[in-house]
C-alpha cells in the first residue's frame, strides 16, 4: 500500500467497508426528513471519508439516495456510473479541473456505482442525502440477472 493511504487511513481513523477500501463517518445531520418512497424517515445529510488504494475498488452497489462523490487527494478515480437497468455505464473520472475533468460527481438515487484509483490510491468524501442507511444499500453482485448485463470486462471485473 502507498505509504500516504496507510498515513491517512491511519491519521483518519478509517475501517474497511463491505464494498471495499476503507472509511469513516465524519457526518450525520441531526435534522430529519419524511420520504415519500415508502422509507423510513432519515437524517437529512450523512458525509463520509472514503479511501480506495490500489489494487482495491469499489464493488458495484447502489444507495437508494443521492451520492456526491468529491475527490481530496490522490487520483484520479475512475467512478463507473448505470442506470437502474444497466442499460448503459457512463465513465466519468475525478481529478483535478482540466477540461471536462472535474473533483465531484453525482450518482442520482437508485442508480449503480463501482469505482476504482487509477493511481496509487484515492481519499474521496461522499456525501448522501437523504442520508445513508445500510438497509438503503445493495450490491449488484447479488442481483444475478442485472449482473449478467454488464458485458465489458472491465466493469465485471468491479462485481
Amino acid at each position: 500500500m502507498h505509504p500516504r493511504a496507510q498515513f491517512l487511513i491511519d491519521e483518519l481513523g478509517l475501517q474497511p467497508h463491505p464494498e471495499g477500501g476503507f472509511f469513516r463517518e465524519i457526518h450525520r445531520s441531526t435534522q430529519r426528513v419524511r420520504l415519500h418512497d415508502g422509507r423510513a424517515e432519515r437524517s437529512a445529510l450523512t458525509t463520509i471519508y472514503f479511501l480506495l488504494a490500489a489494487p482495491a475498488f469499489s464493488r458495484w452497489h447502489r444507495v437508494a439516495s443521492d451520492e456526491i462523490w468529491h475527490l481530496y487527494e490522490g487520483g484520479p478515480l475512475e467512478l463507473r456510473i448505470a442506470d437502474p437497468r444497466i442499460d448503459a455505464v457512463e465513465v466519468v473520472r475525478l481529478d483535478r479541473v482540466e477540461g471536462a475533468t472535474r473533483p465531484v460527481a453525482t450518482v442520482p438515487a437508485g442508480y449503480w456505482q463501482a469505482a476504482r484509483p487509477l493511481g496509487d490510491y484515492a481519499l474521496i468524501g461522499a456525501t448522501v442525502g437523504p442520508g445513508f442507511e445500510f438497509e438503503d444499500f445493495a450490491f449488484l453482485g447479488e442481483a444475478h440477472a442485472l449482473a449478467a448485463r454488464l458485458h465489458n470486462p472491465i466493469d465485471r471485473s468491479l462485481l
